[in-house]
């Protein structure tokens, strides 16, 4: 874990949009609060219109704040009463679309947010910036002659080459095909820890926040449901909108027994220590399709109701006797028919646990 102190802090900040309709405000950001130590890579996950991307604009301050206040190092820079212009923030913004200017070449893009020096000083750093993010051999080219991936690195050598203190990236991905994003995402992580920048993003694909993120804030409704590491996010989610979120799983009714396990139909599971409950409690048992393992071997059989191929394995949705329906990640050389019916066994080793 790291012991630097915060560069950035939200203190229950509360942000309120005028409706549209009528008289009265929308209450977008609700109490949200959360400290990021410098050197660290943050996100906020969580669906369209939960908040994220206005809580990005209140850092660069582009929105005022209602309540709360954001501090950079230990600064206030909104509150209700004051905002720092955006530019005295020392912040820098990698954009959804990534806004290079096309009539400019990739070199003069990183040059551009360089106010000080002379252009040769100024052609230096970006030169630099263009090493560093392993595209020095296209300086001379123009943003439509790179690819997606390509035009990401220069809008993020863009946005470090003045050197903020910290870096928002506003959905970064989205603009990639899908099968880039998680290297892309993996590389961007590379960069700014190799270069020990402080970054914030925000998305709604946990793939991506799981690829780059030391810390991801679970959003919803404004609000901060579980700020964790991924690890923990996924293992130990603190609520049912969070286990749901994160992964692909579906809840079981189970059955405490003695000894601190639970029956559930599938079998039975050992609770984790300090998780045992009295038994005969119901309770409902979130089952991952890493959970489920197919076994040609085992009694225990479920029918193939979908199934949707990922290259390596067969994501299957698989339905068992009592018509309940759960997910098992399948290796793809086990290609059953729709229909068809396979041998499953648990492959549990982390039960989660939510009381009815």
């Amino acid at each position: 874990m790291n012991s630097n102190p915060a560069l950035i802090s939200l203190e229950n900040i509360t942000i309120e949009f005028p409706k549209q309709e009528g008289s009265g405000f929308i209450r977008v950001v609700n109490g949200l609060s959360f400290q990021l130590p410098k050197g660290d890579i943050a996100c906020l996950l969580g669906p369209s219109g939960c908040g994220k991307s206005t809580v990005l604009r209140a850092i660069c301050g582009f929105e005022p704040v209602q309540a709360g206040e954001i501090k950079i190092h230990r600064k206030t820079v909104s509150s209700p009463c004051m905002r720092v212009p955006p530019a005295e923030r020392k912040v820098g913004m990698v954009f959804q679309d990534f806004a290079l200017f096309p009539h400019l070449s990739v070199l003069e893009n990183v040059m551009f947010g360089l106010r000080i020096g002379t252009v040769a000083e100024r052609e230096r750093i970006g030169t630099l910036w263009l090493e560093r993010v392993a595209l020095a051999d296209k300086a001379s080219a123009y943003p439509h002659e790179l690819s997606g991936g390509q035009q990401q690195r220069v809008a993020l050598a863009r946005a470090m080459a003045p050197e903020p203190d910290l870096i928002l990236l506003d959905e970064p991905f989205s603009n990639l095909d899908i099968d880039l994003r998680e290297r892309l995402a993996s590389e961007m992580r590379d960069i700014l820890k190799a270069n020990g920048v402080t970054a914030l993003l925000v998305t709604h694909d946990q793939f991506e926040a799981f690829a780059i993120a030391d810390h991801i804030g679970v959003m919803n409704e404004g609000k901060i449901i579980q700020w964790d590491t991924p690890y923990d996010l996924y293992h130990q989610p603190n609520t049912r909108y969070v286990a749901e979120f994160i992964g692909r799983g579906v809840f079981i009714k189970g059955k405490t027994q003695e000894g601190g396990a639970v029956e559930i139909e599938l079998g039975q599971l050992q609770l984790d220590p300090g998780d045992e409950l009295s038994p005969g409690k119901q309770i409902d048992v979130l089952l991952r399709a890493d959970d489920i393992q197919h076994d040609d071997e085992s009694p225990m059989q479920a029918e193939v109701v979908r199934k949707a191929f990922r290259g390596a394995d067969f994501l299957y949705t698989l339905k068992l006797s009592s018509g309940q329906e759960v997910f098992a990640f399948v290796p793809s050389h086990h290609n059953h028919a729709i229909g068809e019916k396979i041998g499953i066994r648990l492959g549990a080793d982390h039960v989660v646990t939510f009381k009815n």
